[in-house]
C-alpha cells in the first residue's frame, strides 16, 4: 500500500531542437538523462501547427539510434558521409509556447535560467534570456509586410525580466493549497489514481508496479490557478495534444529569498508575488475592474518560512502567509491625454448593484476563504474631490453586499488615509500601522504545517490564544485575506504590507518554537533582512506597473531617511511621469499580443490601429454575456457552503477533478525530491551547487565586531550594522563622502517639499497640519561599561578617516577652496530662506523649483569634491 503522497516532478528539464529541412524534432529528458521523449513538429504547413507526441518513453540508446536513423534518412544522397541531415538547432530548458502573428508559428523556448530559490528541496528559477525560432521552412513561407512589427511588439515583453517557472512546485497556487493537496486521504488518491488510468492515453502509466506488489508512491499534480499564469494562451494550442510535462507553465512577478541564521540553525524566509495576467497592464492605462470582476495591478504576495535543516515537505516545517494588493473594483479611469501629473479620477459607469465587487470578492471568497478585509489608503480629506471619489463608492459598494452575506462571513472594511497620518507631527504611521497589522493577523490567521509546538504550552502567550484561523490536527490553515489598495497599489500599499507581513513572520517564527514571543522590533537583523526583502519586491512591482521603482519606502515613514533620499524621489517621480506619458501605450500594446487579449487577424485592424483596447478587456461590450447573477444572493452557492474554508482546497468532486493523480515506485526518479535536488549521478562543480547567491543575516546583517549577541532578533545600533561597518573600504570612502558633503551643505527639504505629484506620495492638500521636518533616528546611549570597548572599535586615526592630519596644518590652496565653499553655503541658506517663502505663496511650482534648486546644490557639492580628489 502506498504510505505517502509526492509532487510529480517535470521528466522535461533539458531540452534540444534538432532540425531538417521537413520536420523538427524537439527531444526532452529528465535531469539525470535518462528518460527521454520526443516532439514532431512539421515544417511544411505555412500557417497551422503540427505537433505529433508518440507519448512513448526513451531510454538514452533509443534516442541515440532514432536520431542516427534520422540523420541517416534525410542527407541528400544516401550513404554521403560528409554532410548531415541533422543539425542540432539549440538546446533550451523549457517551451514557453507558440505563437502566429500573420505568417505562420513561433516556438518560444528558454535558453538561459538562474535558480532563484529553494522551498523544501524545489528549485524556482528565473528565466534568463529566451529564443524565438519560426517554424515553417523558407520554401513554403508566405510573407507578410505587419509580421516584422508584430513581432517586435511581442517581444517588447522581456521574458527575462522578473518571469519565474519551477518544475517540481506549483507557483500558481500559495504552499497552503500545495500543501494540503499533499495531505488528501489514501481512499480519495485510489479513487482517483483508478479514474486517471481509464482516461490516460500513457500506456506504461503503471509499468511495473505488480512486480513490486503493489508499493508505491502518489504522485500528485494540480493543475495551475490560470489567473496568475501568464503563457496560459501559448501553451492552449498544444495543451491537449501532448504529455503534460511539455507544459511548464510561467508566472510574473517577483521572488526572493533570503537565509535567517538563528544560532546557527538556518531558516529561509522566502517572498513570492504573482501578478494577475487577467486585465494587465500599465499604470493610467488600466484602472479598476474589467466586466468580469478581474481588476487592474492585482498582485498576490506569499511570504515563505521553512527550516532549512529538513528539507521534505513531509518532516520538515513550513509556514506562509498571504495578502493581495489590487485597484479599487468598480469602474474607473483616468484620462492621461491633458498631461496632468495627477489627471482627474472619472467613474465611467454607475453600477448601483455593485456588480462588479461582487464578482471580485466572489472570486476572493473562492480562494482565500473568510473573512475578507480591505485595507484602504486613499485620502478622505481633500480641498478639491479626487481620490475620495473612490473611498465613497466603495464604501457603498461594500455596505451593499454585506447585508446579503452571513453575518460570520461579512466583508471588512477598514478606511485609512495614511498620507493625513504621514504628514502629522503628533501622529507616527507605522505604530498605527501595526495595530491594524495585529488585528488582521489574528482576524485571518496563518499556514503552519506543523501542530502548535510545546514551547507555547510552556511559555502561554495571550496573541496566541486569540489568534483566528482554522486548526487543524496536523497545523493550522489562513481563512480569510487582507486586501490592500490605494489608487496605484504602489508605495502606500508596499509599506502596509510590509508591516502586516512582519506582524505575521513574528507568529510564523513563535509558531516554530523559534522565538519566545510573537513579537519583532525594529532594528534588528530579522526585520532589517524582511524589510530589505519587501523594498525588492516593491521596487519590481512598481517598476512593472508605475515604470519606475518605489518614491516612498519603509525609512521614508519611519522617518530615519537620508536628506539624500529625497533628491532620489523626485528622480523617480520624474521616470515615473515620464514612463507613463510617453512609454506605457508601447508596454500595453506588447502586454495585450503576449497575454492573447488580441488576435492579429488578416483583413481585421491592426493593434496599433485600435483607439483604444477597452473592448479587448471587456468582454460584454463585444457579445452578449450569460444571465446576470442575482442581484441579492451574488456568491456562488457552493462557496458559500464551505466558508470560512476557501472552496479551492476543499475536498470534493469538483476538485478532485483539477489533480492528476499517479503511483510511481518508491525510488522512481519523478517522485524522488532528494535525487532531483541533490543529483548524486553528476559530477558538480562550485558554480553550479552554490548558484544561489541568498542574502544573509549572519554574513550582510550582524555586525562584526567580537563579543557582539549573534542573535538576529537583538536591536542593534544604526552604526552597527554589518553593511555600514567601517571596515569595509568602499564602505569607510562612501561614509567620509557622505560626512564631507553634509558639513556644510544646506539643511534637507522637508518631507512635504520633496513629495512628488504622484498619487502615492505623502504630500497632500495643504489644509492639514504642516509638514514634519527630518528627524534622525534616536541612539540609545552605551552603557559605561562598554565605553572602551565602543571607543576601540569606532574610533581610527585622524589620517585613515578624513585623508589628512590636521595637526600637520593646511595649504593655502585648500584654505581657499574651503573659505570659497563655506561662503557658497552661507548664500545657499539664505536663497533656501527666500525660496521657502515663495514656496508657501506658489505651491503649483513646487517640483520644479526644489528640482532645480537639489540639482544645483549637488552640483556645487560635486565639484568641490572632485577638486579636493584632485
Amino acid at each position: 500500500m502506498p504510505t505517502a503522497a509526492a509532487p510529480i516532478i517535470s521528466s522535461v528539464q533539458k531540452l534540444v531542437l534538432y532540425e531538417t529541412r521537413a520536420r523538427y524534432f524537439l527531444v526532452g529528458s529528465n535531469h539525470a538523462e535518462t528518460k527521454y521523449r520526443v516532439l514532431k513538429i512539421d515544417r511544411t504547413e505555412p500557417k497551422d501547427l503540427v505537433i505529433i507526441d508518440d507519448r512513448h518513453v526513451y531510454t538514452q540508446q533509443e534516442v541515440r539510434e532514432l536520431l542516427g536513423r534520422l540523420d541517416l534518412g534525410n542527407r541528400t544522397k544516401m550513404g554521403q558521409k560528409g554532410s548531415s541531415g541533422l543539425f542540432r538547432a539549440v538546446s533550451a530548458f523549457g517551451v514557453v509556447g507558440f505563437v502566429r502573428f500573420l505568417e505562420g508559428y513561433y516556438i518560444v523556448l528558454i535558453t538561459k535560467r538562474r535558480k532563484m530559490a529553494d522551498i523544501g528541496g524545489h528549485a524556482i528559477y528565473k528565466i534568463e534570456d529566451t529564443n524565438m525560432i519560426y517554424i515553417p521552412n523558407d520554401s513554403v513561407r508566405i510573407t507578410h509586410p505587419d509580421e516584422a512589427r508584430y513581432l517586435r511588439i511581442f517581444q517588447n515583453v522581456d521574458l527575462s525580466s522578473n518571469f519565474y517557472f519551477s518544475y517540481s512546485y506549483d507557483l500558481s497556487h500559495s504552499l497552503q493549497y500545495n500543501l494540503t493537496v499533499l495531505r488528501m486521504p489514501l481512499e480519495m488518491l485510489k479513487s482517483e489514481t483508478t479514474q486517471t488510468r481509464q482516461e490516460s492515453f500513457d500506456i506504461f502509466e503503471d509499468e511495473g508496479l505488480i512486480t513490486q506488489g503493489g508499493s508505491g508512491v502518489f504522485g500528485i499534480c494540480s493543475e495551475p490557478y490560470m489567473k496568475y499564469v501568464w503563457n496560459g494562451e501559448l501553451l492552449d494550442i498544444i495543451k491537449n495534444a501532448v504529455h503534460r510535462d511539455w507544459l511548464l507553465y510561467i508566472i510574473h512577478g517577483f521572488c526572493g529569498q533570503s537565509k535567517l541564521l538563528i544560532y546557527g540553525r538556518p531558516v529561509y524566509v522566502t517572498l513570492i508575488a504573482r501578478r494577475s495576467s487577467k486585465f494587465a497592464g500599465t499604470r493610467f492605462l488600466k484602472r479598476g475592474a474589467n466586466c468580469e470582476g478581474d481588476v487592474a495591478n492585482e498582485v498576490e504576495t506569499e511570504q515563505i518560512l521553512c527550516d532549512a535543516s529538513v528539507m521534505s515537505f513531509t518532516a520538515g516545517s513550513y509556514s506562509s502567509y498571504v495578502q493581495v494588493r489590487g485597484s479599487v473594483p468598480l469602474y474607473w479611469s483616468q484620462d492621461i491625454s491633458t498631461m496632468m501629473p495627477k489627471p482627474p479620477i472619472t467613474l465611467d459607469q454607475a453600477d448601483p448593484f455593485a456588480h462588479v465587487a461582487a464578482l471580485h470578492f466572489d472570486q476572493m471568497l473562492q480562494r482565500f476563504g473568510s473573512p475578507i478585509i480591505i485595507l484602504n489608503l486613499v485620502k478622505e480629506r481633500e480641498k478639491r474631490k479626487h481620490e475620495r471619489i473612490l473611498s465613497e463608492e466603495l464604501v457603498a459598494a461594500v455596505m451593499y453586499l454585506n447585508q446579503f452575506l452571513p453575518p460570520e462571513h461579512t466583508i471588512i472594511y477598514i478606511p485609512w488615509d495614511m498620507a493625513k497620518y504621514t504628514k502629522s507631527k503628533l501622529c507616527n504611521v507605522l505604530d498605527r500601522l501595526n495595530v491594524i497589522a495585529e488585528s488582521v493577523v489574528k482576524k485571518t490567521g496563518f499556514f503552519v504545517n506543523r501542530p502548535d509546538s510545546y514551547c507555547s504550552i510552556l511559555r502561554p502567550d495571550e496573541k496566541w490564544n486569540e489568534l483566528g484561523g482554522c486548526v487543524i490536527p496536523t497545523g493550522r490553515l489562513q481563512t480569510g485575506v487582507l486586501r490592500t489598495n490605494c489608487v496605484d497599489c504602489l508605495d502606500r500599499t508596499n509599506t502596509a504590507q510590509f508591516m502586516v507581513g512582519k506582524c505575521a513572520l513574528a507568529y510564523q517564527l513563535y509558531s516554530l518554537g523559534l522565538i519566545d514571543k510573537p513579537n519583532l522590533q525594529f532594528d534588528t537583523d530579522a526585520v532589517r533582512l524582511f524589510e530589505e526583502l519587501y523594498e525588492d519586491h516593491g521596487d519590481t512591482l512598481s517598476l512593472q506597473y508605475g515604470g519606475s521603482q518605489l518614491v516612498h519606502r519603509v525609512k521614508t515613514y519611519r522617518k530615519i531617511a537620508p536628506w539624500t533620499q529625497h533628491s532620489k524621489d523626485i528622480m523617480q517621480t520624474l521616470s515615473r511621469y515620464y514612463s507613463n506619458a510617453f512609454s506605457d501605450a508601447d508596454r500595453q500594446d506588447s502586454i495585450n499580443l503576449f497575454l492573447g487579449v488580441f488576435h492579429p487577424t488578416e483583413g481585421k485592424p491592426h493593434l496599433w490601429e485600435l483607439p483604444t483596447d477597452f473592448y479587448l478587456h471587456h468582454k460584454n461590450t463585444m457579445r452578449l454575456l450569460p444571465t446576470r447573477r442575482s442581484y441579492t444572493y451574488w456568491w456562488t452557492p457552493e462557496v458559500i457552503k464551505h466558508l470560512p474554508l476557501p472552496y479551492d482546497e476543499v475536498i470534493c468532486a469538483a476538485n478532485l477533478k483539477k489533480l492528476i493523480v499517479k503511483k510511481f515506485h518508491k525510488y522512481e526518479e519523478e517522485i524522488d525530491i532528494h535525487n532531483e535536488f541533490f543529483r548524486p549521478y553528476e559530477l558538480s562543480s562550485f558554480d553550479d551547487t552554490f548558484c544561489l547567491a541568498m542574502t544573509s543575516s549572519a554574513r550582510d546583517f550582524m555586525p562584526k565586531t567580537v563579543g557582539i549577541d549573534p542573535s538576529p532578533f537583538t536591536v542593534r545600533k544604526p552604526d552597527e550594522t554589518g553593511k555600514s561597518v567601517l571596515g569595509n573600504k568602499s564602505n569607510r570612502d562612501e561614509a567620509v563622502l557622505q560626512r564631507k558633503t553634509a558639513a556644510s551643505a544646506p539643511p534637507p527639504p522637508s518631507e512635504e517639499a520633496a513629495s512628488s505629484s504622484s498619487e502615492d506620495d505623502s504630500g497632500t492638500d495643504r489644509e492639514e497640519e504642516g509638514s514634519v521636518s527630518q528627524r534622525s533616528t534616536p541612539v540609545k546611549m552605551a552603557d559605561s561599561g562598554d565605553s572602551a570597548k565602543v571607543t576601540e572599535n569606532v574610533v581610527q586615526p585622524m589620517k585613515e578617516v578624513y585623508g589628512i592630519n590636521l595637526s600637520d596644518g593646511l595649504l593655502e590652496e585648500d584654505l581657499s577652496i574651503y573659505t570659497r565653499f563655506v561662503q557658497l553655503g552661507q548664500s545657499q541658506h539664505r536663497q533656501d530662506k527666500s525660496s521657502q517663502q515663495l514656496y508657501s505663496r506658489c505651491p503649483d511650482g513646487v517640483i520644479k523649483f526644489i528640482f532645480s534648486r537639489i540639482t544645483k546644490s549637488l552640483n556645487t557639492h560635486l565639484s568641490f569634491l572632485t577638486r579636493q580628489h584632485l
